[in-house]
């Protein structure tokens, strides 16, 4: 093709571009009409983003000079000119609106990463005009900023069980998070989970949650130890009891009875799992109604493994039975896995004295509630929040923020603000009556199995070989 057909093709050329751009226009323009109010003022905030970004990151100090003369230009510099001036790179972004505010996926340089952007997330906010910027891991070498003009975890949901069911048992369903995507902890192979969180935050609202989801399953059992009142059935949990096999108030003694015997039900439940099951790891075949998942709840757990002081015959006693509590308690964490015991301790500041170390850092999640300082924030979450102060549960103060959390999830970096559903008491104690017939002592239920029915490596009884 020689010069003059090549000009000959630039108008086609250039009125398809046009064309285009037209389309491409309509599309925008069209989307922008058909948005509600608060889509728009998304979309406006995303176009304010992109075209001052270069700017603004450069104020920021979100910027990094490359002195290295790009390879073209090295290719067409003549060895007696003078050396290309170094170059400002600022990290290329691309952005996404919702309702609440902009997605911004940003592609990191050397010197420009996650702390840098957590650093001047404050700066971002108030020049996008947000009410905050979160800063989030990504893919290797990105990270997603949450512009949030309006926080879509401040507003208040309801939790209506449905009463069937639930078809997953090895998940936890704890909520959604500020990207609506939702969010669950795991059960299969874990040992249990720490929840934390000041007076009123939604602890025990959440927990009753718990017992409504599942409680509809006859593979599933639950336990109440209540460390607020002196009868579980005077307390939070009074609704969901007929879907409750064991519980306890407040009193030592009797928290240790009952602990003594989910210890003993854990011991059986280890010698019998390869005759009666096939298997050590009750996980390889999963729940059953014969063999039900078994969670253990254990609210305001500082209740029952404080160190009482004193010397007198009445707090010796106490002091005991506390730190049998406590030994219990750990044996539970760490040998419920594998034979389907899952328990949940809850305090409002996990540290040291209200959930021992023993049985904390062996649960294998923790989300916590809003808390009044960083250090209660370690104290459920880990050291490692310290590194994410966007989802530092201090700050989620307020009546607006009653109900969300700040958790590890599953398969994600760093931490995430999860809203949890508001579950009405009339709601739960309507779906404990429709399911208080399922209600099984594990302890019967084991005792009453005949070898070898739950295994799965047995033929059925029709299909057994008939002697000869």
């Amino acid at each position: 093709m020689n010069v003059e057909q090549v000009f000959g093709w630039a108008p086609v050329v250039l009125v398809a571009c046009a064309v285009l751009l037209a389309v491409w226009a309509a599309v925008k323009a069209v989307r922008y009409v058909r948005a509600d109010k608060e889509m728009r003022r998304s979309i406006r905030q995303a176009v304010k983003i992109r075209m001052t970004w270069a700017r603004l990151a450069k104020m920021a100090g979100l910027s990094v000079t490359d002195r290295t003369p790009p390879w073209l230009s090295s290719l067409t510099t003549g060895s007696g000119a003078p050396e290309p001036k170094p170059r400002e790179l600022v990290p290329v972004i691309k952005t996404r609106p919702d309702r609440y505010g902009v997605i911004v996926q940003v592609k990191l340089l050397p010197k420009v990463g996650i702390k840098e952007l957590q650093d001047k997330a404050r700066f971002l906010a108030d020049a996008w005009g947000c009410v905050r910027v979160a800063v989030e891991a990504g893919k290797p070498g990105l990270a997603t900023l949450r512009a949030i003009r309006r926080d879509p975890l401040a507003g208040h949901t309801q939790y209506v069980p449905t009463g069937e069911p639930p078809a997953d048992l090895t998940v936890w369903p704890v909520g959604r998070d500020e990207y609506g995507a939702p969010v669950h902890i795991e059960l299969k192979n874990k040992s249990g989970a720490v929840v934390a969180g000041g007076v009123g935050g939604g602890k025990s609202n959440h927990l009753t949650a718990l017992i409504s989801y599942f409680g509809p399953s006859p593979a599933v059992q639950f336990v109440v130890i209540d460390g607020k009142v002196s009868d579980a059935a005077h307390g939070d949990y009074a609704d969901v009891l007929p879907r409750v096999f064991a519980h306890a108030g407040h009193d030592l003694r009797q928290a240790n009875a009952l602990l003594r015997r989910l210890v003993k039900l854990l011991h059986d439940r280890a010698t019998m799992a390869r005759k009666v099951l096939g298997t050590a790891n009750m996980w390889n075949v999963g729940p059953s109604e014969q063999w039900p998942l078994v969670f253990v709840i254990v609210d305001e757990s500082h209740t029952f493994f404080h160190d009482h002081k004193g010397s007198d015959k009445e707090t010796r006693t106490l002091s005991a039975l506390a730190a049998e509590n406590v030994r219990l308690t750990g044996l539970l964490v760490k040998g419920g896995r594998s034979v389907g015991i899952f328990t949940v301790p809850a305090t409002q500041k996990a540290t040291g004295d209200a959930i021992p170390t023993s049985i904390r850092d062996v649960c294998s999640a923790a989300l916590s509630f809003y808390q009044r300082t960083t250090e209660a924030s370690v104290a459920a979450l880990g050291d490692d929040i310290r590194n994410w102060p966007d989802m530092d549960p201090i700050n989620l103060q307020g009546s607006q923020y009653v109900g969300v959390a700040s958790m590890a999830a599953e398969g994600r970096p760093g931490f995430v603000r999860v809203r949890t559903p508001y579950l009405d008491p009339a709601h739960a104690a309507a779906v404990a009556k429709l399911t208080a017939h399922l209600t099984q002592d594990p302890t019967v239920l084991l005792a009453n199995l005949t070898l070898p029915s739950l295994r799965k490596d047995e033929p059925p009884e029709d299909d057994a070989p008939v002697a000869a």
